[in-house]
């Protein structure tokens, strides 16, 4: 959608656009608050600089809104609300054998009791095995780390979900 309807849609229905984007409800207050934007890139300032003042229970509750990485059954799952604007984001976990989607499922199980939440990472263009060695380089981290590469890989999710929507025909 341009950005004119994006900035007169009733409120209901620009917390639905936002919430495709990133489902932080503190976020999508904010962003609500902050329309109308001049142009695109007003809007992605306001964003990241949004979701960079947000809290770790507001990182968390945006990282439930994902499904995990390679997990077809959550995939689906979670896909269902955001399909519009995440289509193609796990395209390479969707082409994995077997033997790369047990791994990921292994290596997402160790990391959520490791670190509290699921591995977030912006998928869109890498493989499985790419993804399957991100997380497994990402298991050594402590969790503050974890919690800000983890934060910064939402950012880039939510910027490429903007994008997609301000490029979507009406």
């Amino acid at each position: 959608m341009k950005l004119e309807t994006f900035n007169q849609l009733p409120a209901a229905e620009c917390e639905n656009a936002l919430g495709q984007c990133c489902v932080a409800t503190r976020w999508i207050e904010q962003m609500l608050e902050a329309r109308p934007f001049a142009d695109a890139e007003a809007l992605f300032e306001t964003a990241e600089r949004v979701w960079a003042g947000l809290s770790m229970p507001d990182y968390l509750e945006a990282f439930e809104g994902h499904p995990k990485i390679g997990d077809v059954s959550s995939l689906k799952k979670k896909y269902a609300s955001t399909k519009q604007l995440a289509a193609g984001e796990q395209s390479g976990a969707s082409m994995a054998g077997d033997e790369v989607l047990q791994a990921l499922a292994n290596g997402n199980t160790e990391y959520e009791q490791r670190f509290g939440f699921i591995f977030i990472v912006c998928a869109t263009g890498k493989s499985a095995e790419e993804m399957l060695a991100l997380l497994q380089a990402r298991l050594g981290n402590d969790l503050m780390t974890e919690l800000n590469i983890a934060a910064g890989e939402q950012a880039k999710i939510t910027r490429l979900r903007l994008e997609k929507m301000l490029a979507e025909q009406e």
